[in-house]
């Protein structure tokens, strides 16, 4: 008997607090009722606390607005594992249809990634449209794509997503090859021949080959500008983070670049290089990259590798995390996951914990005591900035080749380079040239020395 409260609340489909969108404003409710979709959500509660379960599914409610939805519901079930057949078991998808009749609801949105027969039987229960929250965020991403790469890399992750999950009728759909007449094929080639959902299926394969290839053409031009900057010896720095942590006022705030700042998750999707310096005056390039959620979709980080390739070839990764979420120890978690996925684990990270002007102290605190390698700035008012510039001055490769040499005036730009990348820098300008004594990295040391003009000889005495 007295497991039996604990059974009961295992088994139970809790109503979420605080997701519901709904407006007090009359013309903007009339105006969301006409215009956007009525959304349920739903998620199986299946390790961790009611905490962690309400969390997702308030993030699962932020990504459906963004997607342009009218969160109407949030329900959570506690189960040992999602149901094989209907994610949330059969009982509880009667109480789920309950729920969406009684909104208006016109979708469901599970919070995770359904099987393609859990899609259908769940659709088929409910009676509505039912999407998961790989779709959805896939969904987002087309939404903001607006470079041609970004569209084919998106592109691409939802065929790769839908090909499993294409659906047909059978052989009432299928193309006959006949006889003869037909075909000119004879006895014995008769049959259903290619169903619509094969010629669906190969389709979708033709155009994932298609995108692959275009991606991969693009991926040759990116991978051109990143070493022709590797080259330059230009140390590299890359902003990676949760979205919607404020990555992109990160880059505007130190270079000005003008790059899209948007409350809404995965604003930014096309990668943004600028050039900044540090206060001693060292140049390096800053990249603003796509943001990273929990869960995100495999398909996603398979087609924007070659974008996410900025990360792995950094000398430093900026982790910027939101100081003002109740919870960045999982965005810091959710964040090291991709990390370790495209193979950028080994990468120099500096922790910056962003939006200090609404951040909670004991959750800064809270950070600082994990994370001791980290920097509390804020995009908006530029507190901590300077902080963060001189960090990361510290933390960039530092050159260790000692030159001394005679430069013809002809290669001013060796010597401006040696001004953006060297240290201890001092120039002498002679009649011959500029003399350079500085430490730069072994590639402009190996210029220096191969462009050095020879040393002046000294007048002696005359040969008698």
């Amino acid at each position: 008997m007295a497991e039996a409260p604990d059974l009961l609340d295992r088994q139970a489909l809790r109503r979420v607090p605080g997701l519901g969108t709904e407006l007090q404003d009359v013309t903007e409710v009339e105006y969301r009722q006409v215009r956007l979709e009525r959304v349920v959500l739903v998620g199986v509660w299946t390790s961790g606390t009611l905490t962690d379960a309400e969390r997702s599914l308030a993030e699962l409610a932020r990504l459906a607005e963004t997607a342009g939805s009218l969160v109407c519901d949030g329900l959570i079930q506690r189960r040992d594992k999602p149901d094989t057949a209907t994610y949330i078991g059969a009982g509880k998808v009667i109480e789920l249809r309950e729920v969406v009749n009684a909104v208006g609801a016109d979708t469901v949105i599970c919070d995770g990634e359904l099987t393609p027969g859990q899609l259908r039987r769940l659709e088929e229960s409910v009676k509505v449209k039912v999407v998961d929250r790989t779709w959805l965020i896939l969904d987002i991403f087309a939404q903001h794509a607006s470079s041609r790469e970004g569209k084919a890399q998106v592109s691409l992750a939802q065929m790769q997503y839908l090909l499993p999950r294409l659906r047909g009728w059978g052989e009432s759909l299928s193309r006959q090859a006949g006889g003869r007449v037909a075909g000119g094929q004879g006895i014995g080639s008769r049959g259903p021949g290619e169903t619509k959902i094969e010629t669906d299926r190969r389709r979708v394969r033709e155009s994932i080959s298609r995108l692959r290839r275009e991606i991969a053409g693009m991926a040759k031009a990116r991978h051109t500008m990143r070493r022709a900057r590797q080259r330059s010896q230009m140390p590299s720095v890359v902003l990676a983070g949760y979205t919607n942590s404020g990555k992109s006022s990160l880059l505007n705030r130190i270079t000005g670049a003008g790059a899209l700042v948007e409350d809404a998750l995965f604003a930014t999707l096309d990668p943004t290089v600028r050039r900044a310096a540090t206060p001693a005056g060292r140049v390096f390039t800053l990249a603003d990259t796509v943001g990273f959620v929990r869960h995100l979709p495999h398909q996603l980080v398979d087609a924007f590798r070659s974008t996410l390739e900025e990360v792995t070839d950094a000398d430093l990764i900026l982790h910027v995390v939101d100081g003002s979420d109740d919870f960045p120890e999982g965005q810091l978690s959710a964040v090291r996951e991709v990390l370790a996925e495209i193979g950028a684990s080994e990468v120099p990270e500096l922790v910056v914990i962003n939006k200090s002007d609404l951040a909670d102290p004991t959750v800064v605190g809270r950070l600082r005591a994990r994370e001791p390698h980290c920097v509390l700035v804020s995009a908006a008012t530029g507190a901590g900035i300077d902080d963060l510039l001189s960090a990361i001055e510290l933390d960039l490769p530092n050159p260790s080749e000692l030159v001394d040499v005679l430069v013809p005036f002809d290669r001013g730009d060796l010597v401006a380079r040696v001004h953006e990348q060297g240290r201890d820098v001092e120039i002498e300008y002679t009649p011959e040239g500029a003399v350079v004594h500085a430490v730069v990295g072994e590639q402009l040391a190996a210029e220096l020395e191969s462009a050095a003009a020879p040393a002046p000889v000294a007048d002696g005495p005359a040969e008698p």
